[in-house]
């Protein structure tokens, strides 16, 4: 606008071309000058990443603390068929899933006997037990003695051996993330959707009557 005032002007006196270049310099330093209404556009650039980072420590404080609730409920079931309180009778066929998700409850979702696994088996030694372990396949968990081992011949099983055997609880669960931008940092699965958790307890079992 200020240019076409000028054009305008033509052979106009410098005393006027001067006023209209003043009055736009001025006008810009009050532009650049008012601060009214900084506050809301500060707000608005900090709210995206503040928002972010409050949801990043939530999905993660949440998902330990749903692992931390998991791997007591697997201590506790292992002290129980440690001291012979829980027998096989009392954990054959999905009744070892139904006590651990019992203690669950309080923090994963109603499918909880469809989506957790579980093993319980004995080991002649607890060197044999430190060879077993675990690898993902897609969504799928595989059991494995070791490393480079191929897959167990018996998958998930559910059987305690009997006093003073060594025997090794594993248990699995998907936890899902609900954080989508999180999703592809936290999961592990294939999904992309979800993030294993893993805990398990070792033990030799006291010496009750069979």
């Amino acid at each position: 606008m200020g240019d076409d005032l000028v054009e305008s002007l033509g052979a106009g006196s410098g005393a006027e071309i001067g006023k209209v270049r003043s009055g736009r310099v001025m006008f810009a330093r009050r532009f650049l000058g008012n601060r009214r209404g900084s506050t809301a556009i500060e707000f608005a650039m900090l709210a995206l990443p503040f928002a972010a980072l409050v949801f990043a420590i939530l999905e993660s404080c949440i998902s330990f603390a749903g692992q931390e609730v998991m791997a007591n409920a697997a201590d506790d079931i292992a002290r129980q068929l440690r001291t012979g309180q829980l027998r096989q009778a009392d954990v054959a066929g999905d009744l070892l899933k139904g006590r651990i998700c019992a203690k669950l409850q309080v923090i994963v979702s109603q499918d909880c006997p469809q989506m957790l696994q579980v093993d319980l088996r004995e080991f002649t030694t607890f060197e044999a037990a430190a060879d077993a372990g675990f690898r993902i396949a897609g969504d799928k968990v595989v059991l494995t003695m070791g490393p480079d081992a191929p897959p167990l011949d018996v998958q998930f099983d559910v059987k305690i051996g009997p006093s003073e055997s060594r025997n090794m609880l594993r248990v699995f669960y998907p936890w899902p993330v609900m954080t989508d931008f999180l999703a592809k940092y936290m999961s592990n699965m294939a999904d992309g959707k979800k993030t294993l958790h893993y805990a398990s307890a070792v033990w030799q079992n006291e010496p009750f009557d069979d």
